[in-house]
This record gives structure tokens, sequence and C-alpha cells, in this order.
């Protein structure tokens, strides 16, 4: 599938039609670019106004290409993320059910819609209004998504952490704890390499420690975890001391209801994530295809715009997509000059064959009218 389109138009002469002038575009194509997929981009007989408001629709259509480009992009850059979070094959986009490139390529107005005699204007700004719920509707659920994910992260996070900062709730067992009128169990956490002197020194802490009542726990790259039984009365003053040596003293208390009460929590915001992604990823799907609809439509409105206020009326112009290989852009902009036949082509170059901007600011600088499709 091509990613990047060129829609153009022509102007017909007044000796011309648009048949025979499409007949020698697709001859001239064959013949100097025949790697080069040429449609015809099928535009209603739209409801012109006045020169003043089309001039007046300038601004309003750079900005809403922008955006509608933007909201396009940024959907579809989210189905990818979760498609490749849910591990399934990236699917092939469609738009009313066909690929995303054949509904350019074969694009039909929408008459019931966007009814033809509508204002132009009317049927930016209504666009732009469809556009708009759909962006606003997208941060939603993507905040939505997003902070059940971070939950989960921080679940996580507590669950394979440094010792020093982990849940222990599944590295201490019940039978690692004493816990009784006078006696408590704490739990330390000690840097690796100072194993040996928690070891030798622990029990003369402070004074009222219970001989030998230390044991290794568990170990990860950079600290053990060692419980101690002492008496209560005790237990500030040892914090103290061990934080002295640099032995860490973690608040820890056993319970099977909060073990269970975490287990569940867990569990639930998995089954959220599923859900919202499962759920966020159809919706995804299904806007993606609404904002590229109406992006076309967008795209027809600009390309008829542009061609009254170049070619004049009543409108006669040849309105084509194609979709040149870099190689080839060069030829076919020349075939493309050729056949737009403007007396005043020279107005439309600059030495640099930059772009001078066309209706919406951003045209390429041609003597026809033409602006570029980035599907990705």
């Amino acid at each position: 599938m091509a990613t990047r389109y060129w829609i153009v138009s022509l102007p017909v002469q007044t000796t011309s039609s648009s048949s025979s002038l499409w007949n020698r575009l697709q001859e001239s194509i064959s013949k100097n670019s025949f790697d080069t997929p040429l449609y015809r981009f099928n535009i209603p007989n739209l409801r012109v106004g006045t020169l003043d408001s089309l001039l007046a629709l300038g601004d309003d259509l750079l900005k809403a290409n922008t955006f509608i480009e933007s909201c396009s992009h940024k959907i579809r850059r989210q189905i990818e993320d979760l498609e490749k979070v849910s591990g399934v094959l990236s699917s092939s986009l469609t738009v009313d059910g066909v690929p995303v490139d054949s509904y350019l390529t074969k694009f039909v107005w929408d008459e019931a819609k966007y009814p033809t005699m509508t204002p132009l204007k009317e049927i930016v700004d209504g666009i732009h209004v469809e556009v708009a719920k759909i962006d606003d509707d997208l941060k939603v659920r993507i905040a939505e998504y997003n902070n059940v994910r971070s939950q989960l992260n921080a679940i996580n996070r507590k669950q394979t952490g440094s010792l020093a900062v982990r849940d222990l709730s599944n590295l201490v067992k019940p039978e690692d704890l004493v816990t009784s009128e006078h006696l408590v169990t704490l739990i330390a956490v000690v840097p690796k390499y100072s194993q040996k002197d928690w070891l030798s020194s622990y029990e003369t802490l402070t004074t009222y420690v219970v001989p030998r009542s230390s044991k290794h726990l568990h170990e990860d790259n950079e600290y053990a975890i060692y419980n101690v039984t002492l008496f209560n009365r005790d237990a500030d003053n040892f914090r103290t001391k061990a934080r002295e040596r640099g032995f860490q003293i973690r608040d820890f208390e056993y319970s099977t209801e909060t073990q269970e009460s975490r287990k569940q929590e867990l569990e639930k915001l998995m089954q959220d994530q599923e859900s919202l992604r499962n759920s966020l990823l159809n919706w995804c799907y299904t806007s993606y295809g609404e904002v590229f609809t109406s992006w076309m439509h967008f795209c027809a409105v600009r390309l008829f715009a542009e061609s009254i206020l170049r070619y004049g009326l009543p409108p006669s112009f040849l309105s084509v997509v194609l979709s040149p290989s870099v190689k080839s852009e060069k030829k076919v902009r020349s075939i493309l000059e050729t056949l737009s036949d403007s007396s005043n082509s020279t107005f439309w170059k600059t030495d640099d064959d930059g772009n001078m901007g066309g209706l919406g600011g951003d045209a390429d600088t041609h003597p026809y009218v033409s602006f570029t499709i980035n599907l990705i």
C-alpha cells in the first residue's frame, strides 16, 4: 500500500473536456512514468458561494487540515501500539469496509452526510466538530487506560524492585515472624556486602535481642533481607542502631486479609487493563474510519475551493489522485505542468521550486492545484 499521495486538479480549457484531459494524462503517465498509480478523484458540484466566502475559508482550511491529519495519525499510532502490546498481528485498517488506500483512490462523495448544497464553510465546520469530538473522546479513553496501566506498573515495581522498596508480602512467611505480648520480629534490609557484618553484630546492637534469631530470608542483586526477634520495648532503639550501621529496618506486618486484598486488587486491575485495551482498540478501529472519511471529504472541499480560486468560474477542472515514487516525482510534475497549459505558469514557480502556498497556505506551488496526503 502506498502511503503518500498527491491530490491534484488540472484546469480544463474551453476547447477541451475533462474526459479528453483525463485520457491525455493517462497516456502521458503510462508512457513516461508507468510506475505511478493514477486515479480519478470524483468531486461533485459543490456550492461555490461568493469569492469573499472562499477567500475567508483559507485560514479555516489550513488549520482544519493540520488538525484532522494529526488526529488520523494519532489514532493510527495508538492502534499500532495497542496491537503490539496485545500481541495481535497488525490488521489492515479499513474505511467503510475497504482498505484505506482503496477508499482514497475510489472516493465517492457521501451526499446523505454532506449535502452538496450546504455552504462550504458549514461542511468544513461540521467536519471539524466531528473530528474534535473524536479527538476529545480519544484523550479521555487513553487517560483511563493509562491510569490503570500506571497502577499496575506501580504494583509491579513493588513486586520486582529493590528489596529496599518492594513489597515483602511474598517473601516473608508467617513462620518467619514471632509476635507476642513482649516479643516482635523486625525485617532488616542488609546490603549484600554487609551480610557478615550484620550476622556478627545484630545480637549486640541493643540489649534485648533474642540470640541466633536472625535468618536469611531472601536476596537480590543489591540487598538481602533478614528477620530478627527482640523485645517490643527495644524495637525503636534497635531501628536507630541498625540505621547507624547501614541496615534498614522495613515496617512490615503480615496479614492474610491484606494479602488477599492485594491479590484481588491486582487481578481486578489486570482484568480492567485487558478490557480497556480491547475496548480502546475496537474504538480506534471504528474512529479511524470515521476520521479518515471526514478527512477525504475535507480534501475534496479544499481541492474544489482552491480550484475555483485558481481557475475561476464556472468550475471546470479535472481532479485526480496520484502516488508517484520519489524518483518519478519530477517527471510527474513536468507532465502535470505541461497538461495544465496555464498562461501564467511562470508566476507559480520560484527560483528554488519551493512552495508559495495555495488557499490553505501549504499547497505545493505549481500552475495547478496540488497538495500531499500522508496516510501515516
